[in-house]
């Protein structure tokens, strides 16, 4: 009996592990946490797009950005407007000395709402937005960037500085932005109460779906010529660039990209929390952002989204425990990671946990079919989580 190509997918141990989370999130957390945990559980899952773009972008391509804050900040603020707008109607505002404006605009005495505001009215265009805005602003960054060669270590830098600088104008813009507070009080979307624990449970669940297609849209770009060529990109760049191929082009696409992800993880963050903030764009949120990534592996997808669960959580326990000591602990994670295990989770994973798996599932393997040669310590079907690369010819 044949069996469907996506039936052999799941069957193998990466689809077995993309089975094990899909439980996790969508089954067992939802029956064993209250609402308000689960809705602390989604928030972290925002920033899991983030990390999962950073994936692409510094472990595939080697194009480290501290700076991703900017378009998880960006797409939460598209967001942000459309909310805020429907919260904003005249009858509703109709104390403020100029109705049908968001409050916050009215207390810096706009007396009308700013042309770039109009558009958010449409859901539509807002959806667009969330991700056409980040993507715009990554495809300026990446022509201005890459096609002059800046990398490395300057481009880490560039990008730190944008972020600053976007922090710095959002905050001195208050009448347009909502300064230092953002944009709050973020109540409904298209009339349905969001503030209820159902419709957090929903969005939770929205969440999580959307995680998943940005988690097989990363899987089907790294496992395609793309994604060698971005892996070989980032161990030959010259070589690479001497083969004919457009090395800029290539960055610029995954850059683009990562910011995608970041988008969409904003505004969901948005729906979530209920208020963006500069806050979750400037400098610190970049470089946490970096560390989800690094701690759950950074040629790992799926390494990830545990990597931004895990520290998002210990940050939420330290800081309703010891409140003071979180930054320091944060800090020595970080060094932690790049010193006692620089491939982060998925590199211990398959250091301790694969030849354990092997020893169970595989025993009688070498008895039913001849050696012929031995495999790498820790890869089994020829899949490992560091590159989370399936080829069922090998298996």
């Amino acid at each position: 009996m044949k069996h469907s190509p996506l039936m052999k997918w799941f069957a193998s141990r990466e689809g077995m592990y993309y089975l094990a989370l899909a439980f996790l999130l969508v089954v067992l957390l939802p029956l064993v946490l209250e609402p308000f945990r689960l809705n602390m559980v989604g928030k972290y899952l925002t920033y899991a797009f983030v990390a999962i773009g950073l994936v692409m972008c510094w472990g595939k391509a080697g194009i480290l950005s501290l700076g991703q804050g900017v378009f998880f900040g960006l797409g939460g603020y598209c967001m942000a407007m459309f909310l805020k707008l429907e919260a904003s109607t005249p009858e509703a505002t109709a104390i403020q000395s100029t109705p049908g404006i968001p409050d916050f605009m009215d207390w810096n005495q706009l007396t009308e709402l700013p042309w770039f505001w109009e558009p958010f009215h449409s859901f539509s265009f807002t959806l667009l937005a969330v991700i056409g805005v980040p993507v715009l602003l990554a495809f300026v960054i990446g022509i201005a960037m890459f096609t002059r060669r800046v990398g490395g270590v300057y481009f880490a830098i560039i990008t730190q500085a944008i972020a600053a600088v976007l922090t710095i104008l959002i905050i001195g813009q208050q009448g347009y932005t909502g300064g230092v507070n953002g944009i709050t009080d973020l109540q409904t979307l298209m009339g349905w109460d969001i503030r209820t624990d159902e419709a957090r449970n929903i969005l939770y669940f929205i969440c999580v779906g959307m995680l998943f297609l940005c988690l097989f849209a990363a899987r089907f770009v790294q496992n395609r010529k793309l994604g060698r060529i971005l892996v070989a990109m980032n161990a030959q760049e010259m070589r690479v660039r001497f083969s004919g191929y457009d090395v800029a082009a290539f960055k610029i696409f995954v850059f683009c990209l990562a910011a995608a992800f970041a988008g969409i993880g904003g505004a969901l963050f948005t729906l979530l929390v209920g208020f963006m903030s500069p806050s979750f764009i400037g400098i610190v949120a970049s470089i946490e952002m970096v560390i989800f990534c690094a701690l759950g592996g950074r040629l790992s997808i799926l390494g990830a989204v545990y990597g931004a669960l895990l520290v998002n959580a210990a940050k939420s326990g330290f800081s309703e425990s010891f409140p003071e000591l979180w930054p320091f602990a944060m800090g020595a994670l970080f060094i932690g990671v790049v010193l006692a295990f620089p491939d982060g989770l998925a590199g211990l994973y398959k250091s301790y946990v694969m030849p354990l798996e092997n020893k169970v599932f595989k025993r009688n393997k070498s008895e039913a079919v001849p050696a012929v040669s031995t495999p790498a310590a820790g890869t089994t079907d020829g899949y490992s989580p560091m590159t989370e690369t399936y080829s069922p010819e090998k298996s």
